[in-house]
């Protein structure tokens, strides 16, 4: 929308672009001889259009961006952004063939998601996701057997390898310590890839905050793809929010992530991945009202209701 356009609406928001370029500059100012700048702009570049953004910043010479998902991917390929653009998230293995027609890289989540990947027989261009202590996505660092098989898989062009921070930003000596290590387990994984003959290609590490969870006893979580991002209180998390899975309450642990939130289903054993998670709603005989979410949260069920995104879908049930 034109600025004049914009003025004409009940409310409008405001982005300077040339703030944006400035940012840009002076980040690519102070990189390393041989690094280059790659741009995060999922959830609509953080609610500040992602589209405008990534052409603004690639007229600066940005080539390489980041979304959550595949419809953010798409959605700035339609906007004209040309460079590269890589899922952070998971993309079902039966979407395949859009990632290829759009030309987008897809970060390999797990070993399970790469074997699955290759089903639809198109070649993908991939990043390498590896689990160096946050335990959400991505291969251990340490199992290169893992890691060395799924660099084996068939129509997979693997030309990077990333990891997530968990406490980058703490100060305290035991989040400094942690920090640490997770960079020492990836680099330690990638020289062990170029020593095997396996080229990590980009190599480049996000950071996310807070170590809030840590299981103290034998635990398996669940990666849900949903988050603050797409209208979810982030404290909900931590306000007792649950979700329901096979018909089982099963406790969101850990904080909310922008795009994710990780659930406790040691009560489901036979949850799998692509299973159906309902945040509101019923499932079986279980159910998770409205009006118990928004109560955890301090609010009413209208603004907890208006405010779920665009990245959601809406199917009508009639």
């Amino acid at each position: 929308m034109k600025y004049e356009e914009a003025r004409t609406a009940r409310a409008w928001r405001e982005v300077d672009l040339e703030a944006v370029a400035h940012n840009a500059a002076w980040l690519q100012g102070r990189m390393g001889p041989g690094c280059r700048l790659m741009a995060v702009v999922k959830a609509d570049a953080y609610g500040h259009g992602a589209g405008p953004v990534a052409q603004s910043l690639e007229e600066q010479g940005v080539k390489a961006f980041a979304v959550a998902c595949l419809s953010e991917g798409i959605a700035l390929r339609r906007q004209g952004v040309e460079g590269l653009i890589l899922i952070l998230g998971y993309t079902p293995p039966e979407e395949a063939a859009e990632l290829a027609r759009w030309g987008l890289t897809q970060c390999v989540a797990d070993e399970a998601h790469g074997r699955a990947l290759p089903a639809a027989g198109v070649p993908l261009e991939v990043h390498l996701a590896l689990d160096t202590g946050m335990h959400r996505l991505g291969i251990p660092a340490e199992d290169h057997g893992a890691i060395a098989r799924t660099r084996a898989l068939p129509n997979l062009r693997f030309t990077g390898t990333f990891s997530h921070l968990c406490v980058s930003d703490s100060a305290s000596s035991e989040d400094q310590a942690f920090t640490q290590t997770q960079l020492d387990r990836f680099y330690e994984a990638v020289a062990w890839m170029a020593a095997a003959g396996l080229d990590p290609g980009a190599v480049h590490i996000q950071a996310s905050y807070g170590l809030a969870f840590r299981a103290r006893k034998d635990t398996k979580l669940a990666v849900v793809t949903i988050g603050y991002a797409d209208g979810l209180p982030r404290m909900l998390a931590q306000a007792g929010g649950a979700v329901l899975v096979r018909g089982v309450r099963c406790p969101m642990a850990g904080r909310m992530c922008m795009d994710q939130l990780l659930v406790d289903v040691t009560g489901v054993p036979q949850a799998a991945p692509g299973d159906v998670v309902t945040l509101i709603g019923r499932d079986g005989g279980a159910e998770i009202r409205a009006e118990e979410v928004a109560a955890r949260c301090g609010t009413i069920t209208n603004e907890l209701l208006s405010r779920l995104g665009n990245r959601l879908p809406i199917q009508y049930c009639l």
